[in-house]
């Protein structure tokens, strides 16, 4: 009766939310307290698959969930984001009738690569996707062995492991498990042999804390690697772009299937390849897939277009207190050819809590706006002034930078003049302070 009455309180508190625009954990939030084991008593699909990371969770659930669609599934997942235990609860439990079974076929999950443990303590995915551990705000997740921590219990025998084989500290959760698919890239045009970035956290094995060599790098840590002390080493993969070129816009999954990308980001080929694995482990065919992943557009906002007075605008969101993300969007602006300018805003550290902490802002390397196409650097927000002494130290001249205070003022002086490409970058909790302030495109 507990968890008949769980699924009532429930889905009352969902419909209520959605009339006021809220509401995806609350009502999960209210029914665990009624009912805590609510989540082991409710009957799942035979397909459980569940991702997590430090970047393209939400990114990477949203081609599953657009290629099992198109393959004929019927599939459930958190489109909204909430990704913690209370959300989870929400969409399970809105979505299961009165007697606690769970519609659809598919149940697809982006969780909370902190609180996974929390999740799936009354169940387990039949396929868990770990997609990179990063530096990635440090006020909550602290270093990303402290992640790999908090995601090892989420862990259940039975899962098959879906994990990037190019990144040494996802590889380590292969050990002890039998079941285990991998994926990454071979070498390509974009891989080199030395390691580029403010920092170098695969400098080290994360197993012995030896010295770690590597023969190529795609990006930050991400490449082969190898430990000589105590042979921790990039395993061979299941499922690889075998080639890719950025520039034209092309990659090629495991030799034979090209794939044209409508944002020409590392990050994104990532994404892409991750969801071509698990769904491929979840039956959907080659034909289908390519279909789906060509040209995708993300309607997650991660990427929005707009236009600002004569200048046709490029959204890049960058989670702040995560470099990592930042530095791939820098390296997107870097590789245009285009004359653009660029709008850096850190009004908000983040959407969740307040900190004052800015000093993931030096392990940005904004010095790879340091390039002939990029005309003119805007600076803005609450935080101008850090962004202004982070600048300082870069070789970018000072007659390039422009500083605002508010995002408003900013949005001003770019209106006023200037036709060339604008490239903004940050994050969800600033972005719709410009988007609200400029015409989007559909």
């Amino acid at each position: 009766m507990r968890m008949f009455f769980a699924i009532i309180l429930c889905k009352l508190l969902r419909f209520a939310g959605k009339l006021v625009g809220k509401g995806s954990s609350l009502p999960g939030q209210y029914a665990l307290k009624l009912c805590p084991d609510v989540l082991g008593r409710v009957k799942l699909p035979s397909c459980v698959i569940a991702v997590t990371g430090s970047n393209g969770k939400t990114s990477t659930v949203e081609m599953i969930a657009a290629i099992l669609r198109k393959s004929g599934r019927t599939v459930v997942y958190n489109e909204e984001g909430s990704n913690q235990i209370e959300g989870v609860a929400t969409l399970i439990l809105c979505n299961s009738t009165f007697s606690g079974k769970m519609r659809g076929d598919v149940l697809l999950l982006e969780s909370d690569e902190r609180y996974a443990r929390r999740s799936f303590k009354w169940f387990h995915p039949t396929h868990f996707v770990i997609t990179n551990l990063y530096r990635d705000q440090l006020t909550r997740n602290g270093h990303p062995e402290w992640v790999y921590n908090a995601i090892l219990p989420a862990i259940h025998p039975e899962t098959t492991l879906v994990l990037n084989a190019d990144d040494p500290l996802v590889s380590c959760f292969a050990e002890g498990h039998e079941k285990v698919k991998w994926f990454g890239l071979d070498r390509c045009s974009i891989s080199t042999g030395e390691h580029h970035g403010i920092y170098h956290d695969g400098a080290r094995c994360p197993v012995c804390q030896g010295r770690m060599e590597y023969d190529w790098y795609h990006y930050e840590h991400i490449g082969r690697y190898h430990c000589a002390d105590c042979g921790h080493h990039r395993h061979d993969t299941d499922f690889a772009v075998t080639s890719l070129d950025l520039e034209s816009g092309k990659l090629t999954i495991d030799g034979d299937t090209e794939i044209s990308l409508a944002f020409r980001s590392i990050y994104n080929v990532y994404n892409i390849l991750a969801a071509w694995s698990v769904c491929s482990l979840a039956g959907a065919d080659k034909a289908t897939m390519a279909s789906v992943i060509s040209n995708y557009i993300l309607k997650n906002g991660r990427m929005v277009q707009f236009t600002l007075g004569n200048h046709h605008g490029v959204l890049l969101t960058s989670k702040h207190e995560n470099s990592v993300a930042y530095d791939t969007n820098l390296a997107y602006i870097r590789h245009t050819k285009e004359p653009c300018q660029v709008l850096i805003i850190v009004d908000a550290i983040s959407r969740k809590y307040f900190t004052g902490e800015t000093s993931w802002l030096w392990d940005i390397d904004f010095d790879q706006l340091n390039c002939e196409q990029v005309k003119k650097i805007i600076l803005c927000g609450k935080y101008v002034n850090d962004l202004a002494m982070r600048f300082d130290y870069t070789n970018i001249a000072a007659e390039k930078i422009a500083c605002y205070d508010t995002v408003p003022q900013a949005v001003g002086a770019l209106k006023a003049g200037g036709g060339e490409e604008l490239y903004v970058v940050t994050c969800f909790s600033d972005r719709d302070k410009l988007l609200d302030l400029v015409q989007r495109e559909q």
